[in-house]
């Protein structure tokens, strides 16, 4: 009884390493294909740079108007983050580590940090913010 343990016991040991050794095996072949930065990017040039624009023009115009509302000095503050969040999010995305899934999150992040700097600069009139 106790050398037929043993021999399964072996049998899961050997099977576990095989496995171990084909994933690494795929692993390193998957690594060798692809040569570094060759990700597609997850959100496009044009798209980035008119985000980039409008959250920088938000900014812009809010600590603008801190100048003269109270009201705004808070969004003004807040609002500096908001390109550097547009980065962070990019960098991420960019970086060869980064999951596909995770790249995918971090452009719905920049897509939302743009369409919060273009709902945000449509509300400064209603803090008494007007282009001058």
């Amino acid at each position: 009884m106790n050398g037929a343990r043993w021999t399964v016991t072996a049998a899961v040991v050997a099977v576990a390493v095989v496995a171990v050794a084909v994933a690494a095996a795929g692993c390193k072949q998957k690594q060798d294909e692809a040569p570094a930065g060759a990700r597609p990017p997850v959100i496009g040039e044009v798209e980035l740079k008119r985000g980039h624009d409008a959250c920088n023009a938000y900014v812009a115009k809010v600590c603008a108007c801190a100048d003269t509302v109270a009201a705004a000095k808070e969004r003004c503050a807040l609002a500096k983050a908001m390109p550097e969040s547009i980065q962070v999010a990019l960098e991420v995305a960019a970086h060869p580590e980064t999951e596909r899934k995770d790249a995918l999150q971090s452009a719905d992040a920049i897509r939302k940090t743009i369409s919060r700097c273009i709902e945000q600069t449509a509300k400064l009139p209603e803090l008494g913010c007007v282009d001058r």
